[in-house]
């Protein structure tokens, strides 16, 4: 799984022009799943996410997780994270999950995502053209993939 973080002050997901979801202050969490991905990465991904420290606490540092800080998250579903771009110019997305699969995993991980924080989360829609509107706050742009842990 690879998961590109941002800190927002508000985003929305909108379909076809009429918003989806919103949220305020959180993380805007665009998903990418990937064909070898398994629950192991469900439950590391959602926990570090859930627990990293990118929130300001009172002294301006950032020492505070999305929880902490009472933020919202956003979560999108985005195959094209798992773009290669090495030959040619028109990116090849061979690695991403196919719907039988990812559909699944994304359901999975929103469960989980959920679990972690001990509330509900906002999604986009797996598989349909959205519009994303955010403001990035910091910013604060953070990627995590599973399958290389850094």
């Amino acid at each position: 799984m690879r998961a590109v973080l941002q800190r927002v002050s508000k985003a929305s997901v909108a379909i076809d022009g009429d918003i989806r979801s919103s949220i305020e202050k959180g993380i805007l969490i665009l998903l990418g799943i990937e064909n070898n991905d398994t629950q192991e990465d469900i439950e590391w991904l959602s926990g570090k996410i859930t627990r990293l420290r990118i929130f300001d606490d009172s002294d301006g540092i950032m020492n505070l997780s999305v929880a902490d800080a009472e933020g919202e998250i956003l979560l999108v579903s985005q195959f094209t994270l798992h773009a290669s771009t090495k030959k040619g110019n028109r990116p090849s997305y061979i690695k991403a999950a196919k719907p039988d699969l990812a559909i699944p995993m994304y359901e999975k991980f929103i469960a989980q995502i959920e679990k972690d924080l001990g509330r509900s989360v906002k999604t986009g829609e797996f598989g349909a053209n959205m519009q994303i509107e955010l403001l990035n706050d910091g910013p604060v742009t953070i990627i995590i993939d599973t399958q290389n842990k850094e």
